[in-house]
């Protein structure tokens, strides 16, 4: 994905954060649905932003549980990056997949 955001011509630190926020979505879509496969997908939207989805095979309609993290536990925190990272994200039921897919908008630095 790395080598695609250059071609772009996306900053280093555009694609670090794109790359982060891959990592972060894909994690939970491992960890918290009973998905077998996720399909994940990057794009320009336009000159200005970057459009992250990951899309599982969640069927249960729910949407993304709320997690407080305590001081001391290893993980609970992968939204709160989204969140800090993106310019707005979201979750929506996913055309592609019937499960749900999670996406952020990044912006692109330029």
């Amino acid at each position: 994905m790395g080598a695609q955001l250059t071609k772009w011509g996306l900053p280093e630190s555009v694609r670090d954060d794109a790359v982060l926020l891959v990592s972060e979505l894909a994690t939970n879509g491992v960890c918290h649905t009973p998905s077998a496969r996720l399909l994940c997908g990057v794009g320009i939207v336009d000159d200005r932003s970057l459009r992250i989805e990951v899309h599982d095979h969640d069927y249960t309609g729910g949407g993304l549980s709320r997690c407080e993290p305590c001081v001391d536990d290893e993980s609970g925190r992968g939204l709160f990056i989204v969140q800090a990272l993106a310019d707005t994200w979201g979750v929506d039921r996913s055309a592609l997949t019937g499960g749900k897919a999670v996406w952020a908008m990044l912006p692109t630095g330029r």
